[in-house]
């Protein structure tokens, strides 16, 4: 039944000649009391319960490895119907528990210094997967015994482009919202670069917020680290940016990873400066995470501080955002789902 749209409760309710309220309680035991069967959906009687379980269920994902940080920073490997196999990653903060969730199996945006773009891209997700991402963590919160622990914040920077499964992401983000009962403020969508879909977004999407991976300031380089570059350059990609409507008190983020030696010269500091005039917004540098595999470095802690310094002092708002759960390749840039089935 997750498969069904909100449209499509109402119509699969109606088909059995139920009134609408009762398609109500559906969602509610779905989405908000995460309920893994009919049968415990105890507001419906015995015999419609029954009547359910002979034609249709509830689909769950199957919690297949779950790993501690030593910062406490949980990843979690759900696998899905088919087999194939997703990371979430559930970080706890000044009382905010932000998860980190998936779009795709794999991603074939194939940036340098990302880890599951060594998977290439396997198969989208589709909505009810994404939002059982949440629906699953939430389960587990809630079986280790911790009265009111739910997820309150959602991210969009694990496995996949969101952009490259819009039409699915859009699904779930209005199910998030709708469903869910999460602030579309305490959501936030990452993007590559897909100008397209950054500028068809906000005319389908709710008004959540949206980061941009820039993570370099000449197209030479962001070719050779983000190959999206060669389809929509930086100039293209700042100028959606400016385009993005965004409401009074409302920021765009930029991303930015700093990889030791190739993007994070003073020059680039103040190339980054120009390139953002005009744009209301705050960038997140993030040091890079190194892996097994990868030859990109990560740059010394001055050069780092350096770096916001310059940018700082042209009045941009700018954070160092030291990832969490690298100890359990948790961090930004090295989740790849162990399991992949081709």
């Amino acid at each position: 039944m997750k498969q069904l749209t909100k449209e499509g409760m109402y119509r699969f309710i109606g088909e059995e000649g139920l009134p609408d309220y009762r398609a109500e309680q559906l969602i509610h035991w779905i989405y908000e009391r995460h309920v893994t069967g009919t049968d415990g959906i105890t507001e419906f009687s015995k015999d419609f319960r029954k009547h359910l379980n002979e034609i249709a269920f509830i689909s769950n994902l199957n919690l297949v490895e779950r790993l501690r940080s030593s910062d406490g920073t949980e990843k979690f490997l759900f696998a899905l119907e088919d087999g194939q196999t997703i990371e979430s990653v559930l970080m706890s903060d000044d009382g905010r528990l932000t998860l980190c969730i998936s779009s795709q199996v794999g991603c074939a945006t194939g940036c340098l210094f990302c880890l599951t773009g060594r998977c290439g891209l396997i198969r989208n997700l589709k909505a009810y997967e994404i939002v059982d991402q949440i629906i699953a963590v939430n389960r587990i919160l809630a079986a280790d015994g911790v009265d009111g622990k739910a997820v309150t914040n959602i991210v969009f920077m694990g496995m996949g482009e969101p952009l490259s499964n819009v039409d699915q992401v859009v699904e779930a983000l209005w199910r998030i919202v709708d469903f869910m009962g999460i602030s579309k403020r305490k959501i936030t969508l990452s993007t590559s670069g897909i100008v397209p879909k950054i500028l068809l977004l906000p005319k389908k999407a709710p008004d959540i917020n949206l980061a941009v991976s820039l993570n370099a300031t000449t197209d030479e380089v962001r070719n050779e680290i983000m190959p999206v570059n060669k389809r929509y350059p930086i100039k293209t990609l700042i100028a959606a940016c400016r385009k993005y409507p965004l409401q009074p008190s409302r920021r765009l983020t930029i991303e930015y990873v700093l990889i030791g030696g190739k993007n994070d010269s003073v020059d680039d500091a103040k190339r980054l400066v120009d390139l953002l005039k005009g744009i209301r917004c705050k960038v997140n540098l993030i040091p890079f995470n190194p892996h097994e595999g990868s030859d990109l470095k990560r740059p010394p802690d001055h050069r780092v501080l350096e770096f916001q310094k310059i940018l700082s002092g042209h009045h941009l708002r700018v954070f160092i955002r030291e990832s969490r759960g690298q100890d359990i390749l948790a961090a930004c840039g090295q989740l790849r789902a162990k399991t992949f089935r081709q």
